[in-house]
């Protein structure tokens, strides 16, 4: 599959060359390259002539399906004024598997609208056909998605107001939270609202002080590894069985608070903390939108 995905190596043009705005019109420009085709399958029979066909045919078919569509026209290229950048892979794994990974760019914001690697199964005309229709499908479904908000959500804090932690206690808290924070970046990921930015390589910067105490310093970090926003988030211990919850999001530009939330109520013991926590984001974050 190493081949297949190499092809992702086309999104440092995000970098370099898709500054490009979208054309004044009502209809958005996409640029849709021509697929590349790989045959790993070591089969026999040299089929190249045949999967040349039938690839300029799947992209002759995805090209006028997307351009059928009112809301959008054809552009050459992201120079010509493409607001997304459509690129892609198709891979024969065996006689009759073959994978097929497809990626949308958003060029003005310079993000994944979608990444997905598809399978399906026969290497006939039919089986070509059927993995266009469904592929197209898929594209057109991205394009008119809303554009994930790339959020830095960084590692959730302890505030205890109970004697100070120590030993097998402190442990334990760093354990929680850390749950804590995974699983609140695993469901604000699955919601489809948010692309999680990851905050691994700020992570000194962001350890060398509470981040609930900096006044929004937060932003600015986020800001660095080309957030949109940055989510803080605090564990009150109020005693060994009681705790409440609250988070802080603002605009990795500005600073400015967008979105905060707080249980407002003295919860369970600290195993309950990922539980309280998931359902506070969701409610604020994912459900409340």
């Amino acid at each position: 599959m190493r081949r297949i995905l190499s092809f992702l190596s086309l999104l440092a043009l995000m970098g370099a060359g898709l500054g490009g705005q979208a054309a004044a019109t009502d209809a958005t420009a996409i640029a849709l390259d021509d697929f590349s085709y790989t045959d790993t399958s070591a089969e026999p029979t040299d089929q190249g002539a045949v999967h040349e066909r039938r690839l300029q045919t799947f992209m002759v078919a995805l090209r006028r399906n997307i351009s059928a569509d009112p809301r959008y026209r054809l552009a050459s290229s992201v120079q010509d004024g493409a607001a997304f950048k459509v690129i892609g892979g198709i891979q024969k794994t065996s006689t009759l598997v073959q994978w097929a990974k497809v990626a949308v760019i958003d060029v003005g914001a310079r993000k994944l609208v979608m990444d997905k690697l598809y399978t399906f199964r026969g290497d006939n005309d039919e089986s070509w056909e059927r993995a266009e229709i469904f592929v197209s499908r898929e594209i057109m479904a991205a394009l008119g998605a809303p554009v994930p908000v790339a959020l830095a959500v960084f590692n959730f804090e302890l505030e205890d107001a109970t004697a100070a932690s120590a030993g097998a206690s402190a442990m334990s808290d760093a354990s929680y939270l850390a749950e804590v924070t995974g699983s609140v970046r695993e469901a604000l990921g699955q919601s489809g609202r948010y692309r999680i930015v990851d905050v691994d390589s700020a992570s000194s910067e962001a350890s060398a002080r509470a981040l609930r105490d900096c006044d929004g310093c937060e932003a600015a970090i986020a800001q660095k590894l080309g957030a949109d926003q940055s989510l803080i988030g605090v564990v009150r211990r109020v005693s060994r069985t009681e705790y409440t919850l609250g988070f802080q999001v603002r605009d990795a530009r500005t600073g400015a608070v967008v979105s905060r939330g707080d249980s407002g109520l003295r919860l369970g013991a600290d195993y309950s903390w990922k539980r309280g926590a998931v359902r506070l984001v969701s409610e604020r974050l994912i459900e409340n939108q």
